[in-house]
C-alpha cells in the first residue's frame, strides 16, 4: 500500500440491502474503503466533510430522496462528488442532479467497470479540489499580511502596469512603488511576477 497516497472513502447510500451488499463488495475488491448507509438521514449524521472521497447515491429512497440529500449537501457547502444510481431512467431527475454538480447519473443495472472508473474519477476530482482549496487558503493568509496600499499596488502590477504606471495612478513616487513591490513579493513568497500573478488569480483578484 502506498503510504503517501491520501486515505479516501466511498460513501454508499441506498435503501436496498442487496444493492448495498453487492456494491460494497465490488468497491472493496479494488482495495477502496467504503461505508454503507440505508438512508440519507443516516448518512448526514455520520458524514465527515474533511474526509476525501465520493458519494454513490440512490435517487429514490423513502423520507429523503437522493436529490433532496444533494440539496442538503449543497446548502451546507459540502462539495463531495456524487454519482447517482437509479432504477428508473428519469430525464428531469438526471438533469436536476447534473445542474447541482453530480459527476454521473447511472441507471441500474449498470456496468461495474464503468461505475468503478467513474468512482475513481470522482475521488481524484475531490482530491484535486482539496489541494486547490488548501493552496487558496494558504494564499489568502499571505494576502491578509499586506497593507491596504500594498494590496492596491499588487492589483495594479498583476494587471500588467509597470512600476511607473502604478506610481502615476496612485500618485506616489516610483521609489515608493518599488518598496511596496518588494514587500509584496516577500510577504506572498513569490519568486517573480509570473508566480505572483498566478497567486492573484487563485485569490480572485484578477
Amino acid at each position: 500500500m502506498d503510504e503517501t497516497k491520501p486515505k479516501t472513502l466511498v460513501y454508499l447510500v441506498d435503501d436496498d440491502f442487496s444493492v448495498r451488499d453487492s456494491l460494497s463488495m465490488l468497491i472493496e475488491s479494488t482495495g477502496q474503503d467504503v461505508r454503507c448507509f440505508e438512508s440519507a438521514d443516516d448518512f448526514l449524521n455520520n458524514f465527515d466533510p474533511d474526509q476525501a472521497g465520493c458519494l454513490i447515491l440512490d435517487v429514490r429512497m423513502p423520507n429523503m430522496t437522493g436529490l433532496e440529500l444533494q440539496e442538503q449537501l449543497v446548502r451546507r457547502d459540502f462539495a463531495i462528488p456524487i454519482i447517482f444510481i437509479s432504477g428508473h431512467a428519469d430525464v428531469p431527475d438526471s438533469s436536476k442532479a447534473f445542474r447541482a454538480g453530480a459527476i454521473d447519473y447511472m441507471e441500474k443495472p449498470f456496468d461495474s467497470e464503468v461505475l468503478l472508473k467513474r468512482m475513481q474519477e470522482a475521488i481524484q476530482k475531490d482530491l484535486d479540489t482539496r489541494v486547490y482549496q488548501a493552496e487558496k487558503r494558504k494564499l489568502k493568509k499571505r494576502l491578509s499580511l499586506l497593507t491596504p496600499r500594498e494590496n492596491e499596488v499588487l492589483v495594479l502590477i498583476v494587471k500588467g502596469l509597470s512600476n511607473k504606471e502604478a506610481a502615476k495612478q496612485l500618485d506616489v513616487s516610483n521609489r515608493t512603488v518599488d518598496v511596496h513591490r518588494a514587500k509584496i513579493m516577500e510577504k506572498m513568497e513569490a519568486q517573480d511576477l509570473a508566480e505572483l500573478t498566478v497567486m492573484a488569480m487563485h485569490c480572485e483578484l484578477i
